[in-house]
């Protein structure tokens, strides 16, 4: 009975009771609740994989425009896969790789 007695005097302790207030309106009511700090959490992850995705297409064009401006056999072959440029009395054939599109 003293045990119980003694765990009713905490339980309704003006102390303990605003604590415990403080802590529910920090998890579910406040602005930045944790639900929230959860959801910013997610959308930072995503946006530092984008990152890392953009910074490494960078560092390949990077590379790419680097092999086009020191050489001109490299620039010749960029603009005839890219833009399909021929020289003159040069015919052309596009040749299209359809297999890509088929699904199993």
């Amino acid at each position: 009975m003293a045990v119980l007695r003694f765990i009713f005097r905490i339980l309704i302790n003006k102390f303990f009771l605003t604590t415990v207030a403080f802590i529910v309106w920090m998890i579910f009511f406040d602005s930045n609740n944790l639900l929230r700090r959860n959801q910013v959490q997610e959308k930072l992850d995503g946006l530092n994989l984008e990152k890392q995705f953009y910074l490494q297409e960078i560092r390949k064009d990077s590379i790419l425009t680097n092999q086009i401006m020191t050489d001109s056999t490299q620039l010749e072959k960029f603009a005839r896969e890219r833009y399909l440029m021929k020289k003159e009395n040069e015919d052309l054939f596009l040749v299209i790789d359809t297999t890509a599109d088929r699904h199993p």
